[in-house]
């Protein structure tokens, strides 16, 4: 690679803000040029953004200035289209065209309504600030008459978001619509403290019945049964952007890429995919979307990267779950510490200790960008052990 090599990296959510910082760093003194798209100059804080919906004012992070200091360029703006031959992103509104030599592809995710009739228009998402704060608007409006919500989705994200509501508005009746257990995923006594906590803030739980349709006045079940409510919050489904797939990259049935062992798409080695975007696979199982897992995809491909812009050898991603941490409002929270393959282990955390770990855990991110222009910052707790030391063939 040459000295004027040009390095774009798209999105920039939790694993494209730690991409292009920590590669600004690494690639320091070589020439190469790095460019960071994103459609808002807002950095959005994934991890908090229940405590918007539950109407709590966070602090508003700004990209340009989260990359001060780096020389990384930032391009405000959403890709439209890539030209992997021609190695050419298209940007909306007129702004033209990027060209790349490598790129970084880091659309990540957002929760999917199309899956399920009514959910599109009847329910809120925590995809964005702007429609977390409308729903906190429609919780208040609701919250004077002792309303009804309705959270679908049991997994770790609709836990939080249903232990925030009830706790920040104690007269509105919150019900936690489930397939599964909430918590399954944890071990016994993590779970029952999860379950506990959510009973002592005044959750109901709706589980064992899938959600067929989303109303203006309440949910459907499988069994025919309507949950009412005045306002739904869907935190189910996931779906990511169709850019990869329209453009030829290879990706799986759900449009993530497809990479190697090193994080880069088969189909075309130039492009390098982290967090939600990629289908990363390791002995023990694929990766799922959390931002534990997508901060050391970033940090490994910017490493991988710097490694061949000046020619050297890269060695495969590993990577091991380390534990699942859960807010419960403001004031209770749980951590299940857990095996490589996110099975639970026995140690786990509540109480006070366990919040004031949850929000050490939550602004990581922040604290880890600022650092990282002037050092090296790992973000890797457990590298897998035997199961990842040889890469999935």
């Amino acid at each position: 690679m040459n000295s004027d090599h040009r390095i774009v990296v798209l999105g920039a959510g939790y694993t494209g803000m730690f991409s292009a910082v920590r590669l600004a760093h690494r690639t320091r003194r070589t020439g190469v040029t790095i460019t960071l798209v994103n459609p808002s100059s807002r950095f959005v804080e994934r991890l908090r953004m229940h405590q918007i919906a539950a109407g709590q004012e966070l602090a508003v992070h700004r990209i340009p200035e989260l990359l001060a200091g780096t020389g990384v360029t930032f391009v405000q703006g959403a890709a439209t289209a890539i030209d992997p031959e021609a190695r050419r992103i298209t940007l909306d509104g007129g702004a033209g065209t990027l060209d790349y030599d490598t790129l970084v592809y880091a659309l990540g995710s957002s929760t999917d309504t199309g899956r399920v009739p009514g959910a599109d228009l009847h329910a809120f998402t925590l995809n964005s600030p702007e429609i977390a704060g409308e729903f906190a608007a429609r919780l208040t409006e609701i919250a004077a008459s002792g309303g009804t919500v309705t959270v679908c989705g049991g997994g770790l994200t609709g836990v939080e978001a249903a232990g925030e509501i009830a706790e920040a508005h104690p007269g509105l009746h919150v019900t936690l619509v489930s397939l599964d257990e909430p918590g399954a995923m944890m071990g016994d006594r993590a779970r029952a403290y999860l379950h506990g906590a959510l009973d002592r803030l005044g959750v109901t739980l709706e589980t064992g019945s899938r959600v067929t349709k989303v109303l203006p006045d309440g949910v459907e079940l499988a069994d025919g049964r309507l949950v009412r409510s005045d306002a739904c919050l869907w935190t189910t489904g996931v779906k990511v952007s169709p850019l990869a797939a329209d453009a030829g990259i290879a990706t799986d049935d759900h449009g993530l890429v497809l990479v190697d062992a090193t994080l880069r798409s088969v189909s075309h080695p130039e492009i390098h995919a982290v967090g939600d975007a990629a289908a990363v696979r390791l002995a023990w199982g694929q990766l799922h979307g959390t931002c534990q897992s997508g901060l050391p995809t970033a940090q490994y491909t910017a490493d991988t990267i710097a490694r061949l812009v000046r020619g050297k050898r890269v060695k495969p991603f590993r990577f091991g779950y380390f534990h699942q941490p859960v807010s419960l409002g403001r004031r209770d929270a749980v951590i299940q510490f857990t095996r490589a393959d996110e099975t639970p282990r026995r140690l786990h955390l509540t109480g006070r200790i366990a919040v004031a770990y949850k929000e050490t855990v939550s602004g990581s991110p922040l604290t880890t960008y600022r650092v990282s222009k002037r050092m090296n910052v790992t973000t890797i707790v457990s590298k897998g052990g035997r199961a990842t030391r040889k890469p999935v063939a």
